[in-house]
Order: structure tokens, then C-alpha cells, then sequence
């Protein structure tokens, strides 16, 4: 019988998701708005994202699913392979971009080339994918206690700033803060189920890791807001000099990427195996950290506003189709997988269409009230014929 993570462990495992240099970075583009305006933003994104979390996980941890086998039961078997294919894509592309910022911020830091860090860190993600989900216990609990420490230290300079507010006719509107702000937690709702669903106390762990990933991740979108407005620049070279802790900041970067990149990386073997029955999720996964070096030495991924909103328009859908399906379709209905894709597709137009319209609430949120309210609409109307 195959090891399953106690709450304990699902712990550890968001709290070094949340710690992120790429939430650090997102956190800095909110430094042309209003403080009070940034920081709302960023709470509301947070709270929504929170929600569709929370729900893709337990998704998980009642079916015994993993997030693209649980797609399955919704668009039907091609249609769960064609997710888990969009989400494999995207997993390689964090994969890649969170190996070259970490790269690109320990090279500004501390010099030796990009090249050489970017491989350092990989090699060390595939360690991380060679020891296995199960038995990181140890390895974890040492590097996060170390990352929170170290934050500790990073938040008490950026949290007790003098704050520069740059806002201009060029500031982020309220809208899009709120869009990027949900758009780190939509980018896991594609695979957090395949972790709540290997956990011993499913639902529990769902909550508690998404409550911990979301805290942390606000946590982590102030340091970069703050440190931002402080400095007056946007770099994490510049935020980590002004924070005051030094060559300790290399800890923070190497060991925030890898626990986060992991992730990643793991996940896309585990959505590989929905796409190729019987293949080997673990070696997949250490093939995507090779590609990800690769990637992140040869082509540079400074803005990653684009591939965000890419993958809200793709997941936000998703979700909300899963989320009319499993918790509020009436029990004598069955699952009409044509009806669920032309729902998703409706979906990713009216997301595409709102994000150009800068809505108030963000793109992401009413997207997902709209589709599921289709979702819902065309069900009732398949089941009356």
C-alpha cells in the first residue's frame, strides 16, 4: 500500500510553494498604485483564489483522483487528456521560469554566471523529484524553517518602510492587480488534487494547505509590493540588498525556487501519466527539470504577465465547469461531456473578452460565475429533452 502525506507533510509542502521569488516579483508590479488600493487587491484576488482552490482540491480528496484524472469525469476522456496536455505545457513553461529567476536573481546577487545557478538549482530540484513526495519529511521541514526565518527577517525592513507611491496614469488598474493577484493560486488549481489526493486525512489537508499557500502568498506579494515602493525598483537584487540580511538571501532564493519548482515539475509527471498510460511520472518529471534548465538558460523570461493570463483563461473554465459538475448538478442528472466542453469554451471567450474590458472584480471571478451559471443552464435544458 503506497505512503500516504500526513496534514503535517501537505504542510510543509504549500508553505514552500507560497514562499516564491515569483510572487516576490508579481508583488512588484503593484508599486504604481495606491498602497491601500494594492493591498485590497491583492486580499480579494487572494480570497477568490482561496475559493476555486479550495474546491479544485477537494475534488481530489473525495474522488482519490489526481487533478487531470478528476478532468475525466467531467469532459470525458479526450477531454481530460487535452487538459492534462495544456497543463503538462504550462508546468514545463513554471518550470523553466521559476529555474531562470532564481537564476537570474542569484547571478545579480552574487555574480558567476546565470548559466551556472540555473543548473545548481535544477540539479537540486531533481533531487528533490528523486526522493519522492513521501519521503521529503525531514528534508522539508529543515529547508522551511529555514525560509521562514529568513522571511521573518526580509519582512521586518520592507514592513517598516517609508513607502514610495509611484502611481500614474500608467498604474496597474485595480481590475488587473486583482487578476494578478488571483492569478498565482489559478495557476495551481490544475494539480493541487495530486497532493490532497495522496493525503491520509484528505479534506483536512485541503483546507490547511490551501489556507497556508494563500497566506503565504500574500505574504510574499507585500514583500515584493513594499520592497518595491521602498527602493524605487523592482528587482529582487535591489529588495534583498535593502532588506538588510546579505549573503543569507541566496538561501531564500535557492531553496524558494526548488520547493516551488518541485511542485511543478512533479505534477507535470503525474499529468503526463493521464496523457500515456503506464508511464513513469517521476522520470517524466525529471525530464521537464532537464528541459526547464535547458529552457531557462537559452531564452530569457523576464515579463510573465502574458503566460498568467494565458493560464487564467484556460484553468479559470475548467474549474468552474468541474465546480457546476461535482457540487451543484442535481444527483439524478448524468454528465453530458459535449455540454461541459462547449461550457469551457464559452468560458475561455468571456475570459478573454473581460480581461480587455478591465473589469472591477477581475476577469478570473466573473468568468468563473458566468461559465458555471452556463454550465448549470445548458444541463437543465439537455435534461428536460
Amino acid at each position: 500500500m503506497e505512503k500516504k502525506t500526513s496534514i503535517y507533510e501537505n504542510s510543509l509542502i504549500w508553505f514552500g510553494a507560497g514562499v516564491s521569488i515569483a510572487e516576490i516579483l508579481t508583488g512588484t508590479y503593484y508599486a504604481s498604485m495606491d498602497f491601500k488600493s494594492a493591498i485590497l487587491a491583492i486580499i480579494i484576488g487572494h480570497i477568490a483564489g482561496f475559493i476555486l482552490m479550495s474546491l479544485s482540491g477537494l475534488i481530489g480528496a473525495r474522488t482519490g483522483l489526481s487533478a487531470m484524472e478528476a478532468t475525466k469525469l467531467s469532459f470525458g476522456r479526450l477531454g481530460g487528456i487535452f487538459f492534462a496536455i495544456l497543463n503538462f505545457l504550462q508546468l514545463v513553461g513554471w518550470t523553466a521560469i521559476m529555474i531562470y529567476d532564481g537564476a537570474i536573481s542569484s547571478g545579480e546577487l552574487f555574480g558567476r554566471g546565470n548559466n551556472i545557478w540555473a543548473l545548481l538549482i535544477g540539479i537540486l530540484i531533481i533531487i528533490w523529484i528523486a526522493v519522492g513526495i513521501t519521503n521529503l519529511g525531514k528534508i522539508n521541514t529543515v529547508s522551511m524553517v529555514a525560509l521562514f526565518v529568513l522571511t521573518i527577517l526580509m519582512s521586518r525592513k520592507a514592513f517598516t518602510s517609508s513607502l514610495i507611491t509611484k502611481a500614474s496614469s500608467e498604474a496597474l488598474s485595480f481590475g488587473g492587480a486583482v487578476e494578478l493577484a488571483i492569478a498565482m493560486p489559478m495557476s495551481w488549481l490544475p494539480l493541487i488534487s495530486d497532493y490532497t489526493s495522496e493525503a491520509e486525512k484528505p479534506e483536512k489537508a485541503t483546507w490547511i494547505s490551501v489556507g497556508i499557500y494563500s497566506l503565504v502568498s500574500m505574504w510574499m506579494y507585500i514583500i515584493g509590493l513594499t520592497g518595491a515602493m521602498a527602493t524605487g525598483e523592482s528587482t529582487l537584487s535591489a529588495i534583498f540588498s535593502y532588506s538588510g540580511i546579505g549573503s543569507l538571501a541566496i538561501i531564500i532564493i535557492i531553496l524558494s525556487t526548488v520547493t516551488t519548482t518541485f511542485l511543478d515539475a512533479y505534477s507535470a509527471g503525474i499529468s503526463f501519466e493521464s496523457i500515456k498510460q503506464n508511464a513513469d511520472g517521476k522520470k517524466v518529471a525529471i525530464i521537464v527539470s532537464v528541459v526547464g534548465i535547458i529552457l531557462a538558460i537559452v531564452f530569457p523570461m523576464d515579463d510573465i504577465t502574458n503566460f498568467l493570463y494565458l493560464i487564467g483563461s484556460v484553468f479559470a473554465p475548467m474549474i468552474a465547469v468541474q465546480i457546476g459538475d461535482f457540487f451543484l448538478k442535481n444527483e439524478k442528472s448524468k454528465v453530458d461531456e459535449k455540454v461541459n466542453i462547449i461550457s469551457w469554451v464559452f468560458g475561455f471567450i468571456i475570459y478573454r473578452i473581460l480581461l480587455k474590458l478591465d473589469v472591477a472584480i477581475g476577469a478570473s471571478i466573473l468568468s468563473v460565475i458566468l461559465t458555471i451559471i452556463v454550465t448549470l443552464i445548458l444541463r437543465k435544458i439537455i435534461s428536460r429533452k
